[in-house]
């Protein structure tokens, strides 16, 4: 199964709003009425595009939702909540970006870090082990890689600090709803292709009063497993206490 991320700007421009993106079932976001076939012959000309297109550029707009296809550009997160969430890599917008996350992902570097930043119907970000958003990983700062990619409900996209486009280092965003203000000025290096609804169970805060932490991060590649949940402490009461066997001495 594939995801289609977007359109070219001609269907746009003659579509409009009715199937502004192409959402995770590959079917156009339609309105109601007339705005239903409009959306409609929007799809299928963006499928004929498609079909047409060179098989490089069919490739940069589509995402592929089979973890076991090139697991050297999946990207898992196993959270603190006990979800994984699946993230396809795509090179093809973003080579320089997807190569600072696999390094610092066999690194261990996202091992432990909690999302600092989650703000509802907008974005959850992560990748700072200070837990602060100031910091970052040891390596240089990476020149922007802007691409056409828009940010919609899933999409992963590097964060920045401040004005400085060319400040991306270590931390990620993962995007709640489409929030096209935003499109061209981060770098969108991903795509959630599996546990969307473990990005949507993140703490919400700045920071959160109990954050939620990426426990492990891998590349499908590596075949790590999910890490095994913590057993759940149990409190100990004056009851047990009362209850307990006496000391045999022995």
């Amino acid at each position: 199964m594939t995801i289609r991320i977007s359109m070219p700007s001609r269907v746009l421009m003659k579509a409009g709003i009715a199937a502004l993106a192409l959402g995770l079932s590959g079917a156009a976001i339609a309105q109601d009425g007339a705005a239903d076939d409009l959306a409609q012959d929007a799809t299928e000309a963006v499928e004929a595009d498609i079909s047409a297109a060179p098989t490089s550029m069919a490739d940069y707009w589509t995402v592929d939702t089979d973890v076991a296809v090139d697991p050297e550009n999946v990207w898992l997160l196993d959270l603190s909540n006990g979800g994984r969430v699946a993230i396809r890599l795509k090179p093809q917008w973003a080579p320089e970006h997807v190569e600072r996350i696999k390094t610092l992902t066999q690194q261990g570097f996202y091992d432990g870090v909690i999302f600092h930043r989650v703000i509802e119907g907008f974005m959850a970000q992560s990748g700072d082990p200070s837990g602060t958003g100031r910091g970052g990983s040891e390596l240089p700062d990476l020149k922007e890689e802007f691409n056409r990619v828009p940010h919609l409900r899933g999409t992963v996209s590097m964060a920045r600090m401040g004005n400085s486009v060319d400040s991306a280092n270590s931390q990620f965003f993962i995007v709640f709803y489409p929030t096209m203000a935003i499109d061209g000025k981060y770098t969108v290096f991903g795509r959630v292709i599996g546990g969307m609804n473990n990005v949507d169970a993140i703490s919400r805060g700045e920071p959160p009063a109990n954050p939620t932490r990426i426990v492990q991060a891998s590349l499908a590649s590596q075949h790590k497993a999910p890490p095994a949940a913590a057993a759940p402490t149990q409190e100990i009461t004056a009851d047990m206490l009362n209850n307990a066997a006496p000391d045999s001495g022995q």
